[in-house]
């Protein structure tokens, strides 16, 4: 038993202590010694303070003093309200007085909020227990409920977030339990599946599937609740749904899930992918057709090679017979037709050629290795042979490419013999040079031959277009094409640059990836 002793005119009892008490608090204090809890008002963790039936407080505990921040002979005599906010106050006095005439042990407040006010004008969050005591007294017990209603709030928000996520969310999100039973239906799955939300909630999702996939739902759930085994569950899979009008259509599924409560709840993200899968049909068929072009080209290249040649070889040589054999018959206009004859013969046999290897270009592909571009150029330039008066710059220390070494060598060499066939000048100057940029080399072959109008500038990359008369220049008008499709074909571009009677410059790019200094 806790005893009270006197000390001046104050009353001290294990760390409890009231000045001026009358004989109703003291009497008060008298009888909770007697019944022995005194100690537990003090000994308690939450704020505990006891009330006469005029609302003035005449006991408090430590955790009171720090909850409020009043000192015990502040909170003495102080009315409750005080510790109330403002807004509250008239509202808890009618509280008060309707507890007063039916007294019981409850929560204050009947489910509304609560809120304290502490000394400095701050304000918390609580929940207040209430026991009546003894002659009119009442026992409140006040926790501190901030955290939880920080917690709850910034649940709340987060559910609030989630759902507006779900309700707004491009792809159909449904929920189920373990019985396979509709829990929740979005908006985007109403559109999607031709359901009216109530019509589906609480029905068994394999009103959404096909036959027969719809059979075998319900065993596919047990069987996972008994052995854990996952098909989809956790990754996603590609699978048909049906619709309320019962036409099937391609999904993507992705099935997580949770537990909330005692309850084991699947969501599943349904993403339609009808109009992929119909692309990538699409990509198959257009592929399927592109195999079958290349192969009809590749037979085309064959008869080409082995048909045309043969016979066009069989005039030539017809024509260097008559020449030889019967130049005493042929007459001066003969000897000419006979000229032109083995000369478009020589252009014919070119055309082929070139009309081969542009038809190869990205369809014959050769193994890919590093080449040395300033063993390309030498190349190229000792297959050409320039005559004497053109001298040919290269610039030193071109970079290796990774690349076809065939196509590369094509590329260089059908530049280097524009540039060599066209040049008009005595004295004629070819430049090859190399600039790296950050993402590629930038190449350049330029001469001072008779130069390009600028309108002529797209014209000259496109297939059998030459703009030298064919009797004067021997051209197929396939190298620039063939220039154009090899660059194109690793990522690069070209272009050109001339003025007429100075000369002309070709450059064109190639990717530094994959190449090497």
């Amino acid at each position: 038993m806790v005893r009270i002793g006197t000390l001046g005119r104050g009353v001290r009892t294990r760390g409890l202590s009231f000045s001026l008490l009358d004989s109703r608090r003291r009497y008060l204090i008298k009888g909770l010694e007697n019944k022995g809890p005194l100690w537990l008002l003090e000994s308690a963790a939450d704020a505990m303070l006891i009330a006469d039936s005029n609302g003035r407080i005449v006991l408090a505990n430590t955790p009171a003093e720090t909850l409020f921040g009043y000192a015990r002979a502040e909170l003495l005599g102080l009315s409750v309200e005080s510790l109330i906010p403002p807004r509250f106050r008239a509202g808890h006095v009618a509280q008060r007085q309707g507890y007063a005439a039916h007294p019981g042990s409850r929560t204050m407040g009947g489910g509304l909020e609560m809120y304290g006010l502490r000394k400095d004008g701050g304000q918390f969050a609580a929940d207040v227990s209430l026991s009546p005591l003894e002659e009119g007294y009442v026992l409140a017990t006040v926790h501190d409920i901030t955290r939880r209603k920080r917690a709850e709030d910034a649940l709340a928000e987060q559910s609030a977030r989630l759902a507006a996520i779900v309700e707004t969310a491009v792809d159909a999100i449904i929920t189920i339990d373990e019985q396979g039973i509709i829990d929740s239906f979005n908006p985007a799955a109403e559109r999607l599946f031709g359901y009216a939300r109530d019509e589906v909630l609480g029905k068994n999702v394999s009103l959404l599937m096909p036959s027969p996939f719809r059979e075998q739902h319900d065993s596919y759930i047990e069987h996972y609740l008994a052995t854990g085994e996952r098909r989809i569950i956790g990754s996603g899979r590609e699978v048909a749904a049906q619709r309320k009008d019962g036409t099937t259509f391609p999904i993507l599924l992705a099935v997580s899930e949770m537990h909330v409560g005692n309850r084991r709840l699947f969501t599943g993200l349904v993403h339609d992918i009808t109009l992929r899968k119909q692309a990538e049909n699409r990509q198959a068929r257009l592929i399927h057709e592109l195999e079958s072009a290349n192969e009809e080209l590749k037979n085309f290249a064959y008869v080409v090679s082995h048909d045309l040649k043969a016979p066009l070889r069989a005039i030539g040589s017809l024509a260097d017979w008559i020449s030889a054999d019967q130049s005493d018959k042929v007459d001066a206009d003969g000897k000419e037709h006979l000229r032109l004859l083995k000369q478009r013969v020589r252009r014919m046999d070119a055309l082929i050629d070139g009309i081969l290897q542009y038809s190869r270009v990205g369809r014959v592909r050769e193994t890919v290795v590093d080449v040395d571009l300033n063993e390309i150029v030498q190349e190229a330039l000792a297959m050409l042979a320039p005559p004497p008066h053109i001298r040919v710059e290269v610039a030193p220390g071109l970079p290796l490419v990774r690349a076809e070494r065939t196509r590369i060598l094509q590329l260089f060499q059908n530049l280097l013999s524009n540039a060599i066939k066209y040049l008009d000048k005595p004295e004629g100057l070819i430049r090859v040079d190399c600039v790296g940029h950050e993402e590629d080399w930038e190449f350049s072959v330029s001469d001072n031959g008779p130069g390009i109008e600028t309108r002529h500038f797209k014209r000259i990359f496109q297939l059998f277009q030459t703009l030298a008369p064919k009797d004067r220049v021997e051209s197929t008008g396939v190298g620039l094409a063939l220039v154009k499709k090899i660059v194109e074909l690793y990522g690069g571009r070209i272009w050109v640059e001339s003025l007429p009677g100075v000369g002309s410059t070709f450059f064109f790019t190639l990717p530094r990836s994959g190449t090497k200094n």
